[in-house]
């Protein structure tokens, strides 16, 4: 999985190519630990995203946590894949997906 990230702004935007799953969830886990203390917002661009297992799903979550007390969280350009397991899941009703 590549992970590009940036700022704009007080905004992290993240875009993540691949799959974010057991192997790859502890890098962006990491990625955001490091990043959120700094970010008002942020925007996850899934454009390039593959695929997400349970292990992505609880960083998200986590991310989800920190943002909501903050200026919250949106994921973007989600491929109907990852769109059904968030709705399957129940994380369509927590996540912010435009």
């Amino acid at each position: 999985m590549n992970i590009i990230k940036n700022f704009e702004g007080n905004k992290l935007v993240i875009a993540l190519e691949g799959r974010l799953d057991t192997t790859t969830a502890p890098e962006l886990e990491a990625t955001l630990k490091e990043e959120l203390p700094k970010a008002e917002s942020v925007l996850l661009d899934f454009a390039k995203l593959e695929y997400i297992s349970s292990a992505g799903l609880r960083v998200l979550l986590t991310a989800q946590k920190e943002m909501v007390k903050k200026g919250g969280m949106v994921i973007r350009n989600v491929c109907p894949e990852i769109l059904e397991v968030f709705e399957i899941t129940g994380f369509s009703d927590i996540l912010t997906v435009e």
